[in-house]
């Protein structure tokens, strides 16, 4: 039986253990719906409630405490970014934004607020399904597209260094640092290995050891802790 409180529509939810609550904030009604029969047609997914701009999503995230929130970052009254920031603060909800269009400052910002994955309204279904799946099992989501946009965002607040600075006590060698440079430019394994004339099981050994260096366990980890640290160029 579905209630109504402070304009948030909330969900009975089966209580199954393994079943991952969500909360859906988007101001569209008629998305909410469509993503509300989507979810719910999965057997691990429940949606608990649903909020129409960011200070509903607010209450909704401390009110429902969900598993994961789906969150627009276009909204009413308060933006989906003023919302993370609150939510950041007060929760251990894992938070999935949700973008007609990916504004590169606009995501470096939302992860920078905690958010978990970035994902495109116009993405398939499967997609966005693995987004939730991936974030609730402790993993970034964001596209390659999307960690290149994230990367040059946080870059152009950085100040330039030298090659031998940027190499300091982190032991990485200069073909790793070429991995790492066309990891922060969104390339896959399989662009690296045609760039540099390598095999994919190379890159992928490379990409090993300078994860265990630098002490990260993903792409999206390193673009970022190449950015902060200064291991790429302002170039």
């Amino acid at each position: 039986m579905d209630k109504t409180g402070d304009n948030i529509v909330e969900k009975t939810t089966d209580g199954t253990p393994n079943t991952v609550r969500i909360l859906i904030a988007d101001d569209h009604p008629i998305l909410r719906e469509g993503l509300r029969r989507l979810l719910e047609a999965e057997s691990d997914l429940r949606v608990v409630g649903e909020a129409g701009d960011g200070i509903e999503a607010v209450k909704g995230v401390r009110r429902l405490k969900p598993d994961l929130l789906l969150l627009d970052l276009n909204m009413p009254r308060q933006t989906g970014l003023e919302a993370l920031r609150e939510i950041g603060a007060l929760s251990s909800t894992r938070t999935v934004v949700l973008a007609a269009a990916i504004e590169k400052a606009q995501v470096a910002q939302a992860i920078q607020l905690g958010a978990r994955g970035v994902v495109l309204k116009e993405s398939a279904t499967e997609l966005l399904l693995r987004s939730i799946r991936a974030v609730m099992s402790g993993r970034y989501w964001v596209g390659h597209e999307v960690v290149s946009s994230l990367v040059e965002a946080l870059r152009d607040l950085l100040p330039s260094s030298d090659e031998g600075d940027r190499q300091n006590h982190f032991g990485i060698t200069r073909r790793e640092m070429e991995v790492i440079s066309a990891i922060v430019s969104g390339y896959t394994n399989k662009d690296i290995a045609l760039k540099f004339s390598l095999s994919e099981q190379t890159v992928k050994h490379h990409l090993t050891n300078i994860f265990d260096k630098l002490g990260v366990s993903n792409r999206l980890e390193l673009a970022l802790f190449a950015v902060n640290h200064q291991l790429v160029s302002n170039d």
